[in-house]
């Protein structure tokens, strides 16, 4: 019998499986944001999406980079969504989004310092999911 903890090495070792989970993961994140604005509204919906679109990027990092150790992806994913959110200060975002829902979607329109809250929130969470693999 292998030991969890072994079994947790031999997992991140193997940067083909860490790829096809974190791909799976991506996806199930992708749906459980759309089931959240289904069934949710208001701050409920935007907050749980703010969590839930920085545990997308975290999955997404090991997407690209399966070999990243969990709390530098959780760092990048948190950086990559301040960053984002720091970005509506400037017109940028707001004229995007006019311009395409996509850029909506990835790139918000206005500033909500709540927002960074969750964020972190949404990184934590990927960070202890990891850990508990």
């Amino acid at each position: 019998m292998v030991s969890s903890s072994r079994a947790r090495v031999a997992v991140r070792d193997d940067p083909r499986r860490t790829r096809s989970v974190a791909a799976a993961s991506a996806a199930l994140i992708v749906g459980a944001g759309l089931a959240l604005r289904a069934v949710a509204a208001g701050e409920v919906a935007k907050y749980g999406g703010d969590a839930l679109y920085t545990l997308l990027l975290f999955a997404l990092v090991f997407v690209a980079a399966p070999r990243t150790a969990p709390v530098k992806a959780a760092a990048l994913a948190l950086a990559v969504s301040w960053g984002v959110e720091f970005l509506q200060l400037s017109d940028v975002p707001a004229h995007l989004a006019r311009e395409s829902t996509a850029a909506r979607l990835v790139l918000g329109s206005t500033f909500n310092a709540p927002d960074l809250f969750w964020y972190a929130v949404g990184a934590v969470t990927g960070l202890l999911a990891v850990r508990r693999a």
